[in-house]
C-alpha cells in the first residue's frame, strides 16, 4: 500500500505540474478544471495496473471512475474551450498580483492534486488489496454510485439545454431535477463517491477510505462548489425567490411559496 500510495503521489504530482506550465504560457488558471475528472481515471487505471490488481472489485472501481471522470473532463473542456478564463481565477489573478505564479502553483494546481490524492483514495486503498468476489456492500455501493451519476450527468445535461435557449438567458433553471436540489450536479458528485467508499470498505482497513466522500462533501457544501456559485447570484432576486423553495443540496420536493 505505502509503495503504491507514493507512485501515485509522484504521478499526481507531475501531473498538475504539466498543467500548471501550460497555464503559466497561455495565463489561464482555470484549465485545472479540465484535469480534475481525468487525473483520477489516470490515478484509477495507473494504480490498476502498477498493483496487478485484476479481482472484480478492482476492475468494477476502475470502471465507475473511468465513466465518470471521462463524462466529467468531456463536459468541462466542452463547456470551457476557447472561452476566457473562469471568473473565480480570473479573479485570484488581479488580487495575487506579484504572487500570482507561486500562490497558483501551491493554491490552485498542487492544492488540486493534494485533494486529488485524498479523495481518490479508495482507488488506491481497493487497488492495493484484490480481494476476489463482489459482496452486497459492493452491489450497495454500485446502487449508489449510480444514484449519483444519474444526479450529476443529467443536471449537467438539463443545464446545458436550458443555457441553449437564448429565451433563458439571465434567468435561473428551475425545472427537472434543478427543481428538487439547486446543485444536483454536485449532490451527484458527493453521492458517487460515498458510493465508492462503501465498495472500499470489503478490503483490509476500508473504514479509512471515509475520509473521501467527506472531503469531497464538505468541499462542495462549505469551500469550492456550492457558496462560491451561490455568492455569484447573491444580488439576483430570480435565484432568492428559487432558493426560498428549493433545497440547497439534498433533493427533496419544493416549499410551498
Amino acid at each position: 500500500m505505502n509503495e503504491l500510495f507514493w507512485q501515485a503521489t509522484l504521478l499526481v504530482f507531475f501531473y498538475f505540474l504539466i498543467f500548471f506550465l501550460v497555464a503559466l504560457v497561455i495565463k489561464n488558471n482555470s484549465i485545472v478544471d479540465m484535469g480534475w475528472g481525468a487525473g483520477f481515471v489516470l490515478l484509477a487505471i495507473f494504480t490498476l495496473f502498477s498493483s496487478g490488481a485484476y479481482a472484480a472489485r478492482n476492475i468494477l472501481l476502475v470502471i465507475l471512475v473511468f465513466i465518470w471522470g471521462g463524462r466529467l473532463a468531456y463536459y468541462i473542456i466542452r463547456r470551457n474551450w476557447g472561452k476566457p478564463e473562469d471568473f473565480r481565477y480570473a479573479k485570484w489573478r488581479r488580487e495575487w498580483g506579484k504572487w500570482l505564479i507561486p500562490r497558483a502553483f501551491f493554491q490552485v494546481f498542487m492544492l488540486q492534486g493534494f485533494l486529488m490524492l485524498v479523495i481518490g483514495y479508495p482507488i488506491i486503498l481497493v487497488n492495493a488489496n484484490p480481494l476476489p468476489g463482489l459482496n452486497l456492500l459492493d452491489y450497495l455501493g454500485l446502487l449508489v454510485w449510480l444514484i449519483g451519476f444519474y444526479f450529476e450527468s443529467v443536471g449537467d445535461k438539463q443545464m446545458a439545454e436550458f443555457k441553449k435557449d437564448p429565451a433563458n438567458k439571465g434567468h435561473i433553471i428551475k425545472s427537472g431535477l434543478w427543481k428538487y436540489t439547486r446543485h444536483p450536479n454536485y449532490f451527484g458528485e458527493a453521492t458517487m463517491w460515498w458510493g465508492i467508499f462503501l465498495i472500499s470498505l470489503s478490503v483490509p482497513q476500508g473504514y479509512t477510505a471515509i475520509i473521501s466522500p467527506l472531503t469531497i462533501t464538505l468541499l462542495l457544501l462549505y469551500v469550492s462548489g456550492v457558496p462560491l456559485l451561490e455568492r455569484k447570484y447573491k444580488d439576483n432576486p430570480e435565484f432568492q425567490e428559487y432558493a426560498k423553495v428549493t433545497n440547497r443540496f439534498f433533493p427533496w420536493f419544493p416549499k410551498k411559496s
